[in-house]
């Protein structure tokens, strides 16, 4: 990527610019915070690592994938993202360290994540523009969209 590692860790913690809205804080260790999509996914997870341009891990405390029969699999695993510098910017390595193969949800949940690491936040780091999931309702649209979908 052509941003510095310091830009690149910056991105990362700014979860809502690439991934989707969050409660809670994700800058210091300890800090805790939520992603949700209501009635689809929740998960709670504690900052456990951060090391200003190198590296962030967070541990999920809590989860709730309504789509799968475990729906807490991802509780207890952990979201790990290195930085190294190289001579072309920076490099980022993303783990979803006790997600395997075996999981029911490995396939869905590892598309997922090409998606908004390879994808949005790869995107957000290079141009500041990511694509983070924002679910659509009624209330959130434009009158004149509103106006559309009920015709």
């Amino acid at each position: 990527m052509a941003a510095t590692a310091q830009e690149s860790f910056d991105a990362i913690n700014d979860v809502s610019g690439w991934w989707g809205s969050v409660t809670g804080s994700t800058t210091a260790a300890g800090d805790e915070f939520v992603y949700l999509v209501p009635d689809v996914h929740y998960c709670g997870f504690r900052v456990t690592d951060i090391v200003a341009g190198r590296r962030i891990a967070w541990l999920v405390t809590g989860s709730y994938l309504a789509f799968f029969t475990d729906k807490q699999e991802w509780t207890g695993t952990s979201v790990e993202f290195d930085i190294e510098e190289t001579d072309d910017g920076a490099r980022v390595t993303f783990t979803h360290e006790g997600l395997h193969p075996e999981d029911e949800c490995y396939d869905l949940c590892s598309n997922s994540w090409s998606t908004f690491v390879n994808g949005s936040l790869k995107a957000f780091i290079e141009t500041g523009k990511g694509s983070p999931y924002s679910p659509v309702d009624d209330e959130a649209l434009a009158d004149a969209d509103r106006a559309e979908l009920q015709s």
